[in-house]
């Protein structure tokens, strides 16, 4: 299974974390052939403003790394400027003079950025608010159009996109299998059950109400015990995972173990949900129990359904 799809962008975060800064807004004035958008950001207040499309929001771009500085923002004694992560990287030499860096920063810079309004960096991906330049960070941290990470499991996918985009990335790189339907009725069959090394087992998408369902169902260690483990993750964010459930069944020789739960939003890594326990856990004593015969094999039949709460 390839890691990831060349034919896919990736979107790449920025490493700089920024602080929080609580500013007032600039007064802008704004003539009359100009229309203001007001924000409607589930993250962050965007405000009426106009992207200031001058040669100061050039001037606050990084030359090294090319991302936005924030405070403190150094220079050197010719005036270039570079933000704090790259002043660290490039040995305390001005990439652009060669002149020592020393400790001067920026301040005049660090105020114009104040009255600055500037769009969200997921302006392409359907967000159209606006806001204080020292806000924007804090919103994109939490914008509802940021990217998602590609869910699959099995290896360190970088590939980033929008819902519609990972469904076609995991159908052709990662050869998911995709269903219809809001049931299912899994059997998962491993020759040695004896060797359990975090390994993933398996990754099928539901298509189911018009939205994309993860079933994930793995071994790992849990402590000093192997179990087995099966949880259903909804591609798209927490709150639209909250207006549906599951459940999970699995046993035999008249016993079962059930699951009940809402679906995790891939916003939660894998890693983090199977770390959470929120799923179906099966002992593997209890799983070789369900499997029969000597114990040699494992055989599980895994059943559940998706629904939508009123």
């Amino acid at each position: 299974m390839a890691p990831g799809g060349s034919a896919l962008k990736e979107v790449l975060e920025s490493n700089s974390t920024g602080m929080d800064y609580e500013v007032k807004m600039a007064k802008v004035e704004v003539n009359n052939n100009s229309k203001p958008t007001k924000s409607s950001g589930s993250a962050g207040i965007g405000k009426y403003g106009m992207h200031s499309n001058n040669g100061v929001y050039e001037l606050l771009e990084c030359p090294v790394c090319t991302n936005l500085m924030y405070p403190p923002i150094h220079q050197c004694p010719n005036g270039h400027t570079l933000c704090s992560n790259c002043k660290a990287r490039v040995q305390n030499t001005c990439p652009t003079c060669r002149y020592e860096l020393g400790n001067i920063r920026c301040l005049a810079l660090e105020k114009v950025a104040e009255s600055l309004e500037v769009p969200c960096r997921y302006q392409n991906l359907g967000c159209h608010d606006i806001f204080p330049y020292y806000s924007k960070l804090k919103h994109e941290q939490h914008c509802r159009f940021r990217p998602y990470t590609c869910p699959y499991a099995g290896s360190e996918c970088s590939v980033t996109g929008d819902i519609p985009t990972l469904v076609v990335h995991l159908k052709d790189d990662h050869k998911v299998d995709m269903h219809d339907g809001c049931t299912f009725n899994h059997r998962y069959v491993k020759s040695n059950p004896h060797e359990v090394e975090n390994a993933t087992w398996m990754l099928t998408v539901f298509n189911c109400f018009g939205r994309q369902f993860c079933l994930h169902f793995e071994a790992f260690q849990l402590g000093m015990a192997p179990v087995y483990m099966a949880f259903l993750r909804f591609m798209g964010d927490e709150n639209e995972a909250k207006k549906f459930s599951y459940s999970l069944e699995v046993g035999a020789h008249g016993r079962k173990l059930t699951w009940q739960g809402i679906p995790r939003s891939i916003r939660d890594s894998h890693r983090k949900v199977r770390d959470s326990q929120d799923g179906l856990i099966i002992p593997r004593n209890l799983a070789l129990y369900f499997s029969g015969g000597d114990r040699q094999e494992l055989k599980l039949r895994v059943t559940g359904r998706i629904w939508k709460e009123e």
